[in-house]
């Protein structure tokens, strides 16, 4: 299979749409392969000839929201001022409370431990981009720029996860300001 081909293509976008419905529905360990493929209007020999499994397919059909997700929080001016979150983390949240039940469901203890490590990644990755660009905070030279990233990526993972699974989750302006009260710190 040529992953370029159009055919290739636009079956693994019918791939990743059916994925995220069926997500919105249900949990992630309770979605088979034969439903992606019935959604998606596949035979299921196909949905295995682009992804392995549930997790793979859910994963790569987040990418582009993992991405936007590492964007926002690499952009964050880390000089605003601690009573005033960033807008690129503003949006973020929102982003995510508009997503709840989705981001709940892939960050729960049911969820899939792919997407996790793959957010932190990609988090990881851009801002660690960011600090070698110069953008890292004073009165942390003796700490290597990449664990700094990983540091504040895996608490930025942990807050949402926290946040997302929680009984009663708080609402995102509160959450917002008080990761960025934290953030801004580290």
């Amino acid at each position: 299979m040529n992953p370029d081909d159009p055919r290739a293509q636009r079956t693994r976008a019918r791939l990743r749409a059916a994925i995220l419905d069926l997500a919105a529905d249900k949990e992630l360990g309770s979605i088979t392969m034969a439903e992606v493929a019935r959604r998606a209007d596949v035979n299921r020999a196909t949905v295995y000839l682009h992804f392995p499994d549930v997790d793979a397919l859910v994963t790569d059909a987040m990418e582009d929201t993992v991405a936007q997700i590492a964007r926002a929080a690499a952009l964050c001016p880390r000089e605003a001022p601690r009573d005033r979150a960033p807008e690129p983390l503003i949006d973020l949240f929102e982003h995510v409370a508009a997503r709840a039940t989705l981001y709940r469901r892939m960050l729960g203890a049911q969820g899939s431990a792919l997407f996790a490590t793959r957010m932190r990644e990609r988090l990881t990755a851009e801002l660690a981009a960011r600090f070698v660009d110069g953008s890292r905070p004073g009165g942390f030279d003796d700490v290597p720029a990449e664990m700094h990233a990983t540091y504040l990526a895996g608490a930025l993972t942990g807050v949402i996860a926290h946040w997302v699974t929680g009984d009663r989750p708080a609402p995102a302006a509160e959450v917002t300001l008080a990761f960025w009260r934290l953030f801004r710190l580290s």
